[in-house]
């Protein structure tokens, strides 16, 4: 009988104080029945090795979850967490970006800025993701802990019990044509670090040299001036590109709308700026001095091999960007 005592008092100690005394009559009693008249020791471990571990007796007395996030809402928060993390990080580097760049009153090394926003962007990336999987944890945590419903089988992404009329609204998408989270990720910041050099360019491009360990800015490569009159089209640009990668993370998969889409911008992105840089002021003068006595060729010749291979690399990155583009978008 004292191993019954113990037992009960296990599993009633682990239960709010106003239900113990009953809970443990019932128990008790549930007991005693399962035992035979002629009872040992051995039968009584058979019976408490049936009615299991008494934590878990005593939490579905509860009638509450042991986990934090049980499978009904697990797939829909682990969703929900893959979505908001890259545009969540994204913005917060972005905004790092913003915050340096309007405040920069040019008495410290854009190098050094550089360097400040990377240390910077890549502490509050952590620090965001540890806000958005703690708030969205403690979101779910709290609708489990609400949810009257004790059906554990997973739910949609609609909150709904999964039917097979949900697999008409989901298209599938082979493994080569799938559009990865990293993907749109990746393209929002490679938008917003592109498009910090264009803007910054006589600040953040040109040529440095070591001064008492640190780098310092000597030149810029380009006239920011020149620059600035294709602002218009720039901005179109970037909210192209961003309108893009938001609609590959709606779409999750490279579709002929999508290839389509990316070809145009690819095509407007390489003629745009094949019309920069064929701009004769477009180069800082001290600049094209210093590259050519550095190679000793002459202005002519550092321009068409700076422009030409400007241009080839735009071309040759437009047309594999595009065919690569409709190769997946064809994948059946």
């Amino acid at each position: 009988m004292k191993l019954i005592e113990i037992y009960i008092q296990e599993v009633t100690r682990r239960l709010p104080e106003k239900m113990r005394t009953d809970i443990a009559l019932e128990l008790r009693s549930t007991i005693e029945d399962m035992l035979p008249q002629n009872y040992s020791e051995e039968d009584v471990k058979g019976i408490l090795d049936q009615l299991g571990n008494p934590t878990v007796l005593a939490n579905g007395y509860k009638d509450q979850p042991m986990h934090l996030i049980g499978p009904r809402y697990f797939d829909v928060y682990v969703s929900l967490l893959k979505m908001i993390l890259p545009i969540a990080t994204v913005i917060a580097f972005i905004t790092i970006i913003t915050k340096y760049f309007t405040g920069y009153n040019a008495e410290e090394a854009i190098i050094n800025i550089v360097f400040l926003i990377i240390g910077e962007g890549i502490w509050t990336i952590i620090e965001v993701g540890m806000q958005v999987f703690f708030w969205l944890t403690i979101t779910f945590a709290i609708i489990e802990r609400f949810d009257k419903e004790k059906d554990p089988e997973p739910l949609s992404f609609s909150l709904e019990k999964w039917t097979s009329d949900d697999l008409k609204n989901i298209a599938y998408i082979p493994k080569k044509k799938a559009i990865s989270k990293l993907e749109v990720f990746g393209s929002l910041m490679w938008t917003a670090i592109w498009a910090t050099l264009y803007f910054y360019a006589n600040q953040l491009v040109g040529v440095y040299e070591g001064n008492g360990g640190r780098l310092e800015f000597v030149m810029p490569v380009f006239n920011q001036e020149v620059l600035l009159q294709y602002w218009p089209i720039i901005v179109i640009i970037i909210g192209l590109e961003i309108a893009l990668a938001l609609y590959k993370l709606l779409k999750e998969q490279w579709t002929k709308r999508i290839a389509i889409y990316n070809t145009v911008l690819q095509i407007t992105v390489t003629i745009t700026f094949i019309v920069i840089l064929v701009n004769p002021n477009l180069l800082n003068e001290a600049f094209i001095s210093y590259m050519t006595n550095l190679f000793t060729i002459t202005k002519d010749q550092f321009f068409m091999w700076l422009v030409g291979g400007g241009i080839f690399i735009f071309i040759i990155g437009a047309v594999i960007t595009a065919y690569d583009g409709h190769s997946k978008a064809r994948i059946r």
